[in-house]
């Protein structure tokens, strides 16, 4: 049985009736659209209520079924010009209500509903969200696939339960760079100076992290994450960024040697993912959280300004602050749970934090961390 609906053009969207089953055997009923029938991953929930194509391009959630709790998405269209990667990077994507006719933003270049289709993105919409999000907030993130009714509920159980724990699993490697390349800052630096040469450990990097460490007056060259320490110093990078990226930080152990090499030689910085492996190169532990932190609207303190900070989020694993040496101190708390946010090293020009500070979409409130790791390379460089 499929149903159609009005698209742009006059033509009809094909719906078929699915939906999501869970690997703990709840099932939320909807009509799938696309390559609906062929998601499946980890289904999280993202509070977000605008920037979905951001979200939907974004590497850190490779291999996730993201569930939006905005009521309807997609009335303003997709533009390539905020792509955080070349491609859709979701395993599927849920909506209680995907707006189907014309998009209403003069800047659009293709309606939502056909870039899911041609990302072959999995869409289910007429989705009890609501529902759907208690069920993730009181039961964790659960595995899961959206599939056809005519499968059969337990069919789709089956598949669900099989479908590989994100505990352990590097999905970095699946997203990074395969072969280093170059983003020479676009002009001048912001405080007058020179272009510092930045290397860049890619495990997943938004276009926009890159685009705001480039405006900071910061050569990049951006290398696959699992390059040898000893190739990237070749180059005398003067400073080092780890970026976000998908998976389990503690099954990324290239990168957490690579971290551990770089720490106390060069001005690190690492965002999401960075943030994680660093804290392990320190010699600490991550854990999962139960459903993660997904969304533009999650209140941090900073314990050294005092300042509470909104940020936009996109993790599921945390670094454990009594797991962390002396001479390393967590020093930004999310106020909604009390986990850790950040980290300072007191012996290294080094720090790291576990939101997403260029944003994209979000709260602009983080920014100033990049002008940070500058002054830090700066004051590094000095030293020499």
């Amino acid at each position: 049985m499929t149903t159609g609906r009005p698209s742009p053009g006059g033509g009809n969207v094909t719906l078929t009736p699915a939906a999501l089953t869970l690997d703990d055997g709840a099932s939320f009923a909807g009509l799938a659209l696309g390559a609906g029938l062929k998601a499946e991953g980890e289904a999280i929930f993202i509070t977000a209520m605008s920037g979905y194509q951001e979200v939907l391009t974004d590497p850190s959630y490779h291999g996730q079924i993201v569930v939006f709790t905005a009521a309807h998405v997609g009335n303003y269209g997709t533009n390539p010009a905020v792509d955080q990667a070349p491609e859709p990077q979701v395993a599927g994507v849920v909506f209680h209500e995907l707006w189907l006719p014309e998009a209403l933003h003069w800047l659009s270049e293709a309606d939502l509903p056909e870039w899911l289709r041609s990302g072959k993105v999995g869409a289910l919409t007429g989705v009890d969200t609501r529902a759907l999000t208690l069920h993730i907030r009181e039961r964790g993130a659960r595995n899961g696939v959206i599939a056809p009714l005519s499968e059969g509920v337990e069919s789709a159980y089956a598949r669900a339960r099989a479908v590989p724990s994100m505990n352990g699993l590097d999905l970095a490697v699946r997203v990074f760079t395969k072969a280093p390349y170059r983003m020479p800052a676009p002009g001048p630096a912001p405080d007058g100076g020179p272009a510092y040469r930045v290397a860049v450990l890619d495990f997943g990097v938004k276009r926009s992290i890159l685009e705001q460490l480039s405006s900071h007056g910061m050569d990049l060259t951006v290398w696959p994450g699992d390059t040898a320490p000893d190739r990237i110093m070749d180059e005398s990078p003067q400073g080092v960024f780890l970026a976000n990226g998908p998976g389990d930080p503690a099954a990324c152990s290239y990168a957490v040697r690579t971290a551990g090499y770089f720490l106390g030689r060069k001005p690190l910085f690492g965002i999401c993912l960075g943030h994680q492996i660093m804290g392990l190169a320190a010699g600490g532990r991550t854990y999962k959280l139960p459903f993660g932190h997904h969304g533009l609207n999650h209140p941090v303190l900073d314990s050294d300004t005092g300042k509470v900070l909104i940020t936009s989020q996109n993790h599921g694993f945390c670094v454990d602050p009594d797991s962390l040496p002396s001479g390393v101190r967590a020093n930004m708390w999310n106020l909604n749970d009390g986990t850790v946010e950040g980290l300072a090293w007191e012996d290294a020009p080094a720090f790291c934090v576990q939101f997403h500070p260029e944003a994209s979409p979000g709260p602009h409130d983080s920014r100033g961390l990049f002008a940070r790791f500058r002054r830090m390379i700066k004051e590094h460089d000095a030293q020499a």
